[in-house]
């Protein structure tokens, strides 16, 4: 039967989930239900995305990437895929109408990551709303489950947050980006002249997107609210380990929360959302 198949499908986007982030498992595992199987699949889709050309060195990348993005719209249009993960997602895409430009935007920032570069800010701006943004506004769209109107209504919040996310991680990632990567994402970034100075202004860029993603954060359905908080709440005390970091430092090793913190972080969220005191 095909429903057992669509089932180990969306039992392997929730693995996937869970193996490559303890942060968003926790996250999605305080969502209502019924809005936490597209969220593991949509996860799922951008986590081999980003693999593809994270991760497999010594292959032909730009090739299995294109081909990657064949077998997604084939899926969608076919409603069907022997790919688990791409099998996942087509049912999201087609069950909760989201558009297919946001996964093209997605996708040609993935691209982008398949030529090591240093970004300008037009570079910047299109790579953040490709790799992050868009993602936000996927998972919108299953959280409002087809209402239109809350949609545009929440959706720059949704796409701040994403941002901030997103900019976090090149901060935490910085040593690696640029070392094993030979990336830079933010503007004219140059190893030799990151300085306090320059992280600051980073921060308050950041500081920026993370007070308007939290503003949207308050406003979701009550479904998806907890989890997306509990993101939100993982992503603020990072975000906080890294101000008090020196430049040397994130130059030198990857920022963490460790998971025991994860967990209190959790239980804290859960009573603070309950005493509707966000």
């Amino acid at each position: 039967m095909k429903s057992i198949f669509d089932d180990i499908s969306q039992e392997i986007s929730q693995l996937t989930t869970k193996r490559y982030s303890t942060s968003f498992s926790l996250g999605i595992s305080l969502l209502n239900k019924k809005i936490q199987k597209p969220i593991y699949a949509i996860y799922g889709f951008v986590r081999f995305a980003d693999e593809i050309v994270d991760s497999f060195h010594g292959f032909d990348k730009e090739f299995l990437l294109a081909d990657f993005k064949t077998q997604t719209y084939r899926a969608i249009e076919e409603k069907i895929s022997l790919n688990p993960i791409l099998n996942s997602f087509q049912w999201a895409v087609n069950t909760y109408n989201i558009p297919l430009d946001l996964i093209e935007t997605f996708l040609n920032s993935m691209e982008m990551d398949l030529n090591s570069t240093d970004y300008e800010q037009v570079e910047y701006e299109t790579y953040i709303l490709g790799s992050a943004e868009v993602v936000g506004l996927m998972c919108l769209q299953v959280f409002v489950e087809g209402d239109t109107a809350e949609f545009e209504r929440l959706k720059h919040y949704a796409m701040k947050l994403g941002s901030a996310f997103q900019k976090i991680n090149f901060l935490r990632d910085l040593q690696a980006d640029y070392t094993e990567l030979g990336r830079a994402y933010f503007p004219g970034f140059d190893i030799n002249t990151f300085d306090e100075a320059t992280k600051k202004e980073i921060e308050k860029d950041i500081s920026l997107d993370f007070s308007l993603g939290y503003e949207g954060v308050k406003q979701l359905p009550k479904n998806a609210r907890l989890g997306v908080y509990l993101a939100y709440v993982y992503y603020f005390k990072l975000f906080n380990k890294i101000k008090n970091s020196s430049p040397e430092t994130l130059m030198n090793k990857r920022i963490r929360i460790p998971n025991n913190k994860k967990f209190r972080l959790l239980l804290s969220s859960y009573v603070r959302h309950n005493l509707n005191s966000l």
